[in-house]
């Protein structure tokens, strides 16, 4: 790691993305829990409710809560664009967002069209904030670095996935207001591969060299990558929205966007097969994992295409979301949360004039050990659940699988929280 090439003099409070991390992992307990209790009628049709409500507690709850953490702590330090009057915003959003997830889950299990308005009302203004927040920052930022473009497209895909989910959200809560179902699709691609894969690809050129020790990305993939995907991700769109006649175009946009993708893929397996330091690191795994699962579901839709598989729409769900997206933010969770730590612990042991105490270092504050099981069991999760798309039986064994990865998960980055309490209260 390069602590030189950081603004971390300007690092916002700790509770600023931890709020936003210990959150998280609760809403994926929250997935698994409504898994367990209505069983294999779950996977029996995309358009189920508790499905659904699953989908959102995992790409909402999960996903876009630790994104917009990460966001705010990575502006200031990689960018040198902090966030202005950092508490005020992070709580805003996280009680939005908070709040509206758990309506709109709620909402599609109970069929309750006020709580649908509700999440309308929350989610928006949660989103809206933190997209106008972020752009601000984003313009003044002083760094030159191929992650801010990548970071200002991706919340240009966070603004088309919400404004589609509103429309949708509008269909199940305004009796006036017909569901747009065709615009699921869309919502879904934009959400993983616009949003969460532009804003995975925007930090990965940053912390992969800095946290695994690689080598940095070629520069005209750092420079034209982004653009590429975003590309092909409009011009697919676009055409899906086409008569039938213009389907040639959504193969083209399609084959583009996978295209894309799949060398993002490549290239970081290929950079960290390559690593400086040969050393076993379980956040590694993680992007393994995740990279794995992204070509999978590539090869997947790919398929899809030429309707090759009867569940190809599930299982292309489980490999983006649950496959490729959870996995990688899990990594970055293992990377992100002990730097923090260590980073706060330091700042105020200078603050106080501790200067002769040690503190513990990245590995202490999280051990690899509770990190590995973790791994294995949401490794375990995942294959359990693409059995699951094609074996419903399954379905209750792989949400208790999830649900003690995730419970781990918590009390992994809680522990790391303890150790930071407890080093400040004892001077």
């Amino acid at each position: 790691m390069n602590p030189t090439a950081l603004s971390l003099e300007q690092t916002p409070p700790l509770s600023v993305p931890l709020r936003f991390f210990l959150t998280a992992p609760l809403f994926v307990m929250a997935a698994a829990a409504v898994l367990l209790w209505y069983g294999p009628v779950v996977l029996s049709s995309r358009w189920m409710p508790a499905l659904l409500a699953v989908t959102h507690f995992l790409t909402l709850g999960f996903l876009a809560m630790t994104m917009v953490g990460a966001v705010q702590q990575l502006l200031p330090i990689l960018m040198a664009s902090p966030v202005p009057r950092p508490r005020l915003i992070s709580t805003m959003t996280h009680l939005l967002l908070t709040i509206g997830t758990l309506s709109l889950g709620t909402g599609m299990l109970t069929g309750q069209t006020s709580l649908f308005v509700l999440a309308m009302v929350l989610l928006g203004l949660g989103l809206l904030i933190f997209v106008v927040i972020v752009g601000y920052c984003l313009i003044r930022a002083r760094s030159s670095h191929a992650s801010v473009a990548a970071m200002a497209l991706a919340i240009a895909g966070l603004a088309v996935t919400a404004g589609i989910g509103l429309v949708l959200a509008g269909g199940y809560g305004l009796t006036s207001f017909q569901l747009p179902r065709y615009l699921t699709d869309l919502h879904l691609i934009w959400g993983i591969l616009g949003w969460v894969g532009l804003l995975v690809i925007g930090i990965a050129y940053q912390v992969v060299p800095m946290f695994q020790l690689t080598s940095n990305y070629p520069a005209a993939v750092m420079r034209w990558l982004p653009r590429w995907l975003f590309t092909a991700l409009v011009l697919w769109s676009v055409a899906l929205l086409l008569p039938q006649s213009c389907y040639w175009l959504v193969l083209v946009g399609g084959m583009a966007l996978g295209a894309g993708y799949v060398s993002f893929a490549v290239i970081t397996l290929l950079l960290q097969q390559r690593r400086r330091r040969r050393v076993s690191d379980v956040s590694v795994n993680f992007w393994r994992l995740a990279l794995v699962s992204l070509l999978l579901a590539m090869l997947l839709w790919g398929a899809d295409g030429l309707s090759l598989w009867h569940h190809t729409q599930l299982l292309l769900g489980v490999l983006l979301i649950l496959g490729f997206a959870m996995s990688v933010v899990s990594g970055m969770l293992y990377k992100i949360v002990p730097f923090l730590v260590w980073l706060h612990l330091n700042n105020h042991m200078q603050a106080t004039r501790r200067w002769g105490e040690k503190i513990p270092n990245m590995k202490q504050i999280l051990p690899q050990q509770r990190s590995r099981w973790q791994f294995w069991l949401q490794l375990a999760s995942l294959f359990l659940m693409l059995a699951a798309v094609l074996w419903p039986v399954l379905t209750r064994p792989a949400a208790a699988c999830l649900l003690l990865a995730f419970v781990l998960l918590w009390w992994n980055l809680l522990e790391g929280v303890r150790v930071y309490l407890r080093y400040v209260r004892a001077g």
